[in-house]
């Protein structure tokens, strides 16, 4: 098959969509598949991934929603660009993802001639756009000859006001990655409980609270570390000054890490916590770290209490809620069993999760499309 893959976000900037593209058209390639991505790029930038890009549109712009920032492009110059690239091409599959988004994955689908599938990523409490441009939007999602969401939560979120039949395949993981032995940074590796953060410096990923609870922690334990992983921001500064002002102390900004880098920081963590306020449609860093063996803490919310079982793999805890939090860490620094058991049972959930069989997923919809079985609507 000839496969094209729709990105509307700026392939030059890390991303979960961008992420999630990758992993899939490597493993396409893997199966004998020719694969061509479609994306935005920032002039001057290499891309994020190092993959070869049909890249379309000015400079992409960042754009605020669900409380992080998508850089996408808005040139209207290219929907051409984009009917120009799909007649040349003529691709067996147009996968476009996040398709309403504008303009390069509003654009495929409007210009595409081939198998169109669509997958939804997002999540969010409240659907405004697919609220306002409904009416156009019902129209439109006829287009897809497939529909697929990434987790329950994200179909919720686009069949609230699009009703339609929503295939649920979940995002991967690289497993083998994660589980495969590493070795901790060295400068981790002095006996400390290492508690470990991994995301952008957003609201909407709450790492205010997990600093307040990482206070709480240190009142009774003072051999703790709090490592934060992820791209800096303005927040990172408002909260440096909020450490400094409260005078604690053991914790370490460590910045963007790379993919090949990152399984040494799961690897010294003694917890992974993820303290999301909302706004997540999946865990995949929930699952990295349990593919890691890392026990995991997290926030019960929508996006990850689909890929976890509560009390089993994973301790779940209000969002917002600091003292909860401190209690986990807590009864996790006291009963180093109860860790124990938390890792194993996470790298069995990782593995349902791996690359491989959500590719064959995929590859199954594009089967159905092309033998006639798929149909519109």
């Amino acid at each position: 098959m000839k496969i094209a893959q729709v990105s509307p976000y700026d392939y030059t900037y890390p991303g979960g969509v961008t992420a999630h593209i990758y992993h899939l058209k490597q493993h396409l390639v893997g199966l004998g598949h020719e694969v061509k991505i479609i994306a935005p790029c920032t002039r001057g930038r290499s891309t994020y991934l190092n993959e070869d890009v049909i890249a379309i549109g000015g400079r992409p712009f960042p754009y605020p929603s669900g409380g992080s920032i998508a850089r996408i492009d808005l040139s209207v110059n290219s929907f051409g660009k984009v009917n120009e690239v799909l007649r040349s091409e003529k691709f067996d599959i147009v996968h476009i993802h996040e398709p309403f988004t504008p303009t390069i994955s509003l654009a495929a689908m409007i210009y595409s001639r081939s198998m169109t599938v669509g997958t939804f990523h997002a999540y969010h409490s409240k659907p405004r756009g697919y609220f306002i441009w409904k009416p156009i939007l019902s129209r439109l999602l006829p287009r897809l000859d497939a529909k697929i969401a990434v987790s329950n939560p994200a179909r919720d979120f686009v069949g609230r006001h699009l009703k339609a039949d929503y295939r649920i395949i979940p995002n991967g993981i690289d497993v083998d990655c994660f589980s495969a032995p590493a070795d901790p940074l060295e400068q981790f590796k002095d006996g400390k409980f290492n508690i470990l953060f991994v995301g952008r410096l957003e609201k909407r990923k709450g790492f205010d609270c997990l600093l307040k609870a990482y206070a709480r922690v240190r009142c009774q334990f003072r051999d703790v570390r709090l490592i934060i992983v992820g791209p800096g921001s303005r927040l990172r500064h408002k909260y440096e000054r909020y450490i400094r002002k409260q005078g604690i102390t053991d914790i370490v900004f460590a910045g963007y890490v790379s993919a090949e880098e990152l399984p040494r920081y799961y690897a010294a963590a003694d917890v992974f916590c993820a303290p999301a306020n909302g706004g997540e449609s999946f865990g995949i860093v929930l699952l990295e770290a349990m593919a890691s063996g890392t026990p995991v803490v997290a926030t019960r919310i929508p996006g990850y209490s689909s890929v976890v079982t509560e009390g089993e793999d994973c301790i779940l805890v209000p969002p917002r809620d600091d003292e909860a939090m401190s209690r986990a860490l807590i009864n996790l620094i006291a009963d180093p069993s109860m860790g124990k058991r938390l890792s194993a049972n996470g790298r069995k959930t990782a593995e349902d999760y791996r690359w491989e069989h959500v590719t064959q997923q995929v590859v199954d919809v594009y089967n159905e499309l092309l033998d006639g079985k798929g149909r519109r609507g």
